[in-house]
């Protein structure tokens, strides 16, 4: 009897403690807290990755933000000063057309005229002489053009344009040669090569204005200007007598540069050749 309860007692006291063990082994409560922290650690760590990242996201959008302001300012300022720069063409151009239309054949029409009317005595005292006496006397006291003191390139242009609003168009056109001479690389060339054209034009001179305009096609490809100097090459061509010459102009313009005011002009003039 004693026998046979030995390898009972022995089995019952294995399978009491494998079942002990399982609930209370600390090994496996040991990696059981160990695995617990690790999750939360986890937990935590993917927590901060978010946020920052939401940080980040936010600080992101808020310099897109700021950029679109500042391009939209930029954009704003630009639109102005194009404004700006339009209006003063248009202003300019209204003038110098006045000119064409009125003061401009009064300075170089009459002398023909007077010359072959007035008599040989008429002539020896006539006052044309004493006329251009005053003017070129006028054009040399100013003459701040060749005595000017250096400075930049936009101070010489801004200075050379001033005289072109104030209508003195000999001492432009002198201060925008100068200007080309002394600043060939200007970014400001192209517009002074097109203003020293202009101060030929409105005296009657169209031969040398047309010279001038083309080159400011030529040498200056990527100008802004050039519409504008084909445009005037077609005025000079047209008072020139080449009609031909002119109408190929004045298309180029219409066709190469359209919805702008030198394919507005181009047309009406091409109006005025037809009649």
């Amino acid at each position: 009897m004693k026998n046979l309860l030995s390898p009972i007692a022995l089995t019952i006291a294995v399978v009491g403690c494998s079942t002990i063990s399982a609930a209370e082994d600390p090994v496996k409560l040991k990696v059981m807290d160990l695995e617990a922290r690790l999750i939360r650690i986890e937990r935590v760590v993917e927590n901060q990755s978010l946020i920052q990242l939401a940080n980040e996201i936010e600080q992101l959008r808020s310099e897109t933000t700021r950029l679109r302001g500042e391009i939209e300012t930029l954009r704003y300022e630009t639109e102005n000063s194009n404004k700006r720069q339009r209006d003063l063409y248009v202003d300019v151009d209204r003038r110098l057309q006045s000119l064409e239309q009125g003061q401009a054949p009064r300075s170089f029409a009459p002398p023909p005229a007077a010359s072959s009317t007035l008599t040989p005595q008429e002539r020896t005292v006539a006052p044309p002489p004493v006329a251009e006496t005053p003017r070129v006397a006028v054009a040399a006291a100013p003459a701040p053009s060749s005595a000017r003191p250096v400075g930049t390139d936009q101070q010489n242009y801004q200075a050379a344009f001033e005289l072109i609003q104030g209508r003195k168009y000999e001492e432009a056109g002198r201060a925008f040669t100068q200007f080309l001479a002394a600043f060939p690389t200007s970014p400001l060339a192209d517009n002074a090569q097109y203003w020293l054209a202009e101060t030929q034009y409105v005296r009657g001179q169209f031969q040398p204005a047309l010279a001038e305009f083309q080159k400011v096609v030529s040498q200056y490809p990527q100008s802004a200007k050039i519409p504008d100097a084909l445009l005037k090459a077609g005025y000079c061509q047209a008072e020139l007598g080449n009609r031909d010459a002119a109408r190929t102009s004045l298309q180029q313009v219409m066709r190469q540069y359209p919805d702008t005011t030198a394919a507005r002009l181009a047309t009406q003039r091409l109006e005025r050749l037809s009649q």
